[in-house]
């Protein structure tokens, strides 16, 4: 199975993880995983500093390389919210909670230009101690760690 996934992953946290560890469950051994990684232009669309594509792409591939992961993968730039999503062929987009209205664009987007719609996973965001959502945003802020432990 073919599977698409997409993020700025910066840093790199336990809901970033479980977002990753289900594509490649879904793309099971001699499947695929594109994962599009956000360009700098696009990234520094956020409300925080963002590291530079190439130390982001290095420390995805250390974690996919880790986890030993049995599907083939590519990393390529994603220069905006849907990259090759609404054009290529493949079978699923794995999104989460925060995500899903990006999944169900792509898939309007693809159903416009005839192209086949296709099976979006949804995860459930990692919450951190504190009972909210493990974020970027709030690991820049100081709030929590990439673990979602309580820093103050």
């Amino acid at each position: 199975m073919k599977v698409m996934v997409g993020g700025t992953f910066d840093p790199l946290h336990a809901g970033h993880r479980k977002l990753l560890e289900r594509s490649f469950e879904l793309a099971g051994t001699g499947g695929s995983v594109v994962i599009g990684l956000t360009t700098d232009e696009f990234a520094g669309r956020k409300t925080h500093p963002v590291r530079p594509f190439g130390e982001r792409k290095r420390e995805l591939e250390r974690f996919i390389k880790g986890k030993k992961f049995r599907a083939a993968y590519r990393i390529e730039p994603l220069g905006d919210r849907y990259g090759p999503a609404p054009e290529e062929d493949f079978d699923a987009l794995v999104v989460s909670e925060e995500t899903l209205p990006v999944g169900m664009e792509i898939n309007r987007l693809r159903q416009d230009r005839g192209k086949k719609k296709v099976d979006i996973h949804q995860i459930t965001c990692v919450l951190a101690d504190d009972g909210k959502w493990i974020s970027s945003t709030r690991i820049h802020r100081g709030e929590i760690d990439r673990e979602g432990r309580l820093v103050r």
